[in-house]
């Protein structure tokens, strides 16, 4: 038995990527139309505002530049966790949520780490104010889901091998248990350069795969933590899901759905 994304799936592919400018809209519209889901971290202190080329979303255009996707948190205004003093990083990172909440009418639980720097303090924080994960910016150009929500290590940065990562992917090794391939950065890269043709024809690439569970963070997030509190007979052969959320499995007999609260055999001895 081997668990497996929802409808049987081996493979998930997310998106992360910060700051909220203007770029956003097309980038979040890429993804749309190749039937890909990102997810948008935001410092609602920043929207609206135009400073040179920073130009950012406005708040009340924010539910329809991002529908689809996920909104997350990025601090209010972009400040060093590890420079300021809890009581300043609980303001920062919990008046965040409560801004992006009202302005999508949802509940805004994903973060990543300002500048990528964190400390154990800041993860503290972030686990006390609700907060269920957290990427990092280091890239690990491997497929492996984190041990550690709160530090989350994203596959790469766009600029760093991304089509040969992807290609990789495509054929990620049958060890790999719930491989996902985790890519970040900030649209405005693409549109202060001009250029987008590597995020294009990543998504060309990439898209229509019948393999792939195109998710959010916070979706990728969630399931991966329902399998690992999943419950087993002392044979291993009777799974019991105590969870919100169906949990997939790949047994000799094929896939199986353990769906909340269901109690299943799984394997013969």
């Amino acid at each position: 038995m081997r668990y497996v994304y929802p409808d049987g799936k081996r493979k998930a592919l997310t998106f992360s990527y910060d700051d909220g400018q203007r770029f956003d809209e097309r980038l979040a519209e890429l993804l749309r139309s190749h039937g890909m889901k990102g997810t948008f971290h935001l410092n609602s202190g920043r929207l609206g505002i135009e400073r040179g080329r920073d130009v950012y979303v406005k708040p009340e255009e924010v539910k329809r530049v991002y529908a689809g996707h996920e909104v997350a948190c990025h601090g209010v205004q972009h400040r060093n966790p590890p420079s300021i003093t809890g009581q300043q990083l609980v303001l920062e990172l919990q008046e965040d949520r409560k801004a992006l909440e009202r302005l999508t009418g949802g509940m805004v639980q994903g973060l990543s780490y300002a500048y990528g720097n964190y400390n154990q303090e800041t993860k503290d924080v972030v686990r006390s104010l609700g907060i269920k994960y957290s990427r990092t910016v280091q890239d690990t150009k491997m497929f492996w889901a984190p041990a550690d929500f709160l530090e989350w290590h994203p596959t790469c940065h766009h600029n760093n091998g991304l089509l040969e990562l992807g290609d990789s992917f495509l054929d990620v090794p049958g060890f790999y248990e719930l491989p996902v391939m985790y890519v970040w950065g900030h649209s405005f890269e693409f549109g202060w350069s001009g250029d987008w043709s590597v995020i294009e024809a990543f998504a060309d690439r990439m898209a229509g795969k019948n393999d792939i569970w195109y998710a959010t963070n916070l979706e990728i997030c969630t399931y991966i933590q329902a399998t690992r509190r999943q419950e087993f007979s002392a044979d291993g052969m009777t799974m019991h899901n105590p969870t919100a959320v169906s949990v997939w499995v790949s047994t000799a007999g094929g896939i199986i759905e353990v769906k909340s609260g269901e109690t299943i055999v799984v394997g013969e001895p």
